[in-house]
């Protein structure tokens, strides 16, 4: 959630992003109303129970009429504290849920508007030209179904639409190419983790993931448990309640989980093969660190995003995803996106968002403050992103094919994977 500090301070600025966001900037006035009534309740409710203990001393020195007036006033006055304790506690609950509405603030010099007003940042590599090479580049699942990678309809059979099986060489790919992740993450410093994919309530709203796309999320009413559609969540929630020690820089974890997301509102989309499905595998970098640090790691995690994408040559671009389109907790947020052959344009791969201390105040995340004389804590930041899942190898197969069929790996992969050529069965 947003600093309510630098909501009563720079009230603007916080309309500006609402604004930027295609959100309700009337909240910002709603907030500061109700700031004002909790302040004010409080202050009203504090003042009468100090008189409140004033009564205690003038009722033990009270003598037989005026004693029996005390006490009855004193009687007043505590039924009185307790309807304004209950008010200040209803004014207190009614200005978190307030904030808890607002988005992250969005970092100034994005784009505003919504899903199709990015702004690309960079283009890297070239597009292959499969005309004059001579043939017609077939789909990922295509490919995929001939390399027997990859089975859609007993995935529908055993769990319904878009789920599926990796078999053989698809099983393979992926699993090559999310240890590859894992050993560059280890190699630049991060610590791996297996995490849990079944998180509590204040887990996943602490992450900020049953805001706006809650109809995403997969729930287990019965143990009142999430699904978390990243490791992120998990990542989250692993220093919930606790004091970093930041000194020696940030903290960094490198999750692999398997992910599930309802895809709620996108019946219809990216059907075909494994683009966007049910459930995948992923290796999500997660770094806690001190906030004016935040937007400089956010350029590392891109960075390493790079070179990941650079040992699978595939050819994508950069984007500055828009304010309408980010999720509650980024501040701004880069995609990179491959070139998908088939389809004529660029798809995500991977996804870097600075949280800069949005989802740090629900979790109660902090750090002893460096410049604070009194040792005093304050909220760290938090940012995320993506080194490898599951749709990567429709990237994989779609840019390396052959005119047989055949997919050539990527020379980073084959330590892996253990193959150089993907061949197709008979």
């Amino acid at each position: 959630m947003i600093d309510i500090k630098l909501l009563r301070d720079q009230p603007d600025a916080v309309r500006a992003s609402q604004h930027a966001r295609g959100e309700d900037e009337g909240i910002v006035d709603e907030i500061l109303k109700a700031d004002e009534l909790r302040r004010s309740s409080i202050a009203e409710f504090e003042a009468l129970r100090a008189e409140q203990k004033a009564f205690g001393k003038k009722v033990a020195a009270a003598q037989g009429a005026q004693k029996a007036v005390l006490v009855a006033a004193a009687k007043a006055t505590s039924d009185l504290v307790k309807v304004l304790q209950i008010a200040a506690a209803d004014a207190e609950a009614e200005l978190a849920t307030l904030i808890r509405r607002v988005p992250n603030i969005v970092i100034e010099g994005i784009p505003s508007g919504g899903e199709d007003d990015f702004r690309v940042l960079e283009t890297v590599g070239t597009a292959r030209d499969f005309v004059a090479e001579g043939f017609e580049p077939k789909d990922h699942l295509e490919l995929a179904e001939g390399l027997d990678a990859l089975d859609m309809e007993r995935g529908a059979k055993v769990g319904g639409s878009r789920f599926y099986f990796l078999k053989g060489v698809g099983a393979r790919l992926e699993l090559a190419l999310l240890n590859m992740a894992i050993a560059q993450a280890v190699e630049a410093g991060f610590t791996p983790m297996i995490t849990p994919t079944l998180v509590k309530a204040d887990i996943m709203d602490g992450a900020g993931f049953l805001d706006a796309h809650a109809d995403e999320v997969y729930r287990l009413e019965a143990d009142d448990l999430y699904l978390t559609g990243t490791s992120e969540v998990a990542l989250a929630g692993y220093h919930a309640d606790e004091i970093l020690d930041l000194s020696a820089g940030p903290k960094r974890y490198a999750g692999w989980s398997a992910c599930y997301r309802r895809e709620a509102g996108s019946y219809g989309k990216d059907t075909r093969g494994i683009i966007r499905v049910h459930q995948f595998q992923k290796v999500e970098m997660y770094s806690y660190c001190r906030p004016e640090e935040a937007e400089a790691e956010h350029q590392r995690l891109l960075g390493w995003e790079q070179e990941m994408l650079a040992k699978i040559e595939v050819p994508y671009r950069i984007i500055d995803i828009a304010a309408g389109d980010l999720g509650g907790p980024a501040a701004r947020k880069f995609d990179c996106e491959a070139w998908v052959p088939t389809q004529g344009r660029y798809r995500e791969l991977t996804s870097a968002s600075n949280c800069t201390t949005f989802q740090a105040r629900r979790l109660n995340i902090r750090e002893r403050d460096p410049e604070s004389a009194g040792n005093a804590t304050r909220h760290v930041a938090t940012l995320n992103g993506t080194l490898g899942t599951t749709r990567w190898i429709v990237a994989i197969l779609e840019n390396h094919q052959q005119v047989d069929g055949s997919v050539v790996v990527p020379a980073a992969l084959r330590p892996f994977l253990g193959l150089d050529v993907l061949t197709p069965t008979a």
